[in-house]
């Protein structure tokens, strides 16, 4: 007897969950750019983010898993949330999140989408993944790629999150001293209009 073959009409169990946990991370990624309350983008991202966590250990890619989970979950929120809080961002619905150019916007994401989309399958159509070697999200495959190929763009993405974070201590601060000296204006004016009074 010949096994039963695996076909597109005869989902696994792993495809199905796949396909599950990748509409619920696109639902959460649009929440999140499209809700008018900032903390809750922000913890719709912890969902987004945890989606893509899960659709990588679907693809045993664990390291990539959890380094999704560490560095996204664990630092790049939390980065995010500690901005929000410095900045003093109001936790209610904003009104002033949402500037009118929703059409442009969906316009800049479809295209940039689309060319992510033709770059991605113009650059790995003709690839082909050898089975017998390491697992491609396997620690050593990832390493060699990230410390031979990718160690610029991970170094400027750590000054980017740096240099971020600094903007947000330099933004709370100046307007903790504007709150500071327009008390302090207003309580000199009120001591000089009391005097002119007497």
């Amino acid at each position: 007897m010949t096994p039963a073959t695996h076909g597109f009409l005869s989902p696994s169990g792993v495809e199905i969950a796949f396909l599950l946990v990748g509409l619920v991370t696109i639902g959460a990624a649009l929440v999140t750019v499209t809700t008018r309350q900032l903390v809750h983008a922000a913890l719709w991202l912890v969902v987004t983010l945890g989606g893509l966590a899960v659709e990588y250990l679907l693809l045993t890619a664990e390291f990539i898993a959890w380094v999704q989970v560490l560095i996204y979950l664990g630092s790049v929120v939390v980065l995010l949330l500690f901005g929000l809080m410095l900045t003093k961002a109001p936790i209610g619905r904003s009104p002033d999140a949402d500037s009118g150019n929703r059409p442009v916007a969906l316009a800049v994401a479809v295209v940039a989408a689309v060319s992510l989309v033709w770059v991605v399958v113009d650059a790995f159509r003709t690839t082909w993944i050898d089975l017998d070697g390491p697992a491609q999200g396997s620690t050593e495959v990832t390493g060699h790629f990230l410390f031979r190929n990718w160690v610029l763009p991970f170094e400027a993405l750590s000054v980017l999150l740096l240099a971020a974070l600094v903007g947000a201590i330099v933004l709370s601060r100046k307007r903790a001293t504007a709150a500071r000296n327009s008390r302090g204006g207003s309580g000199t004016e009120n001591g000089r209009s009391g005097k002119e009074q007497r």
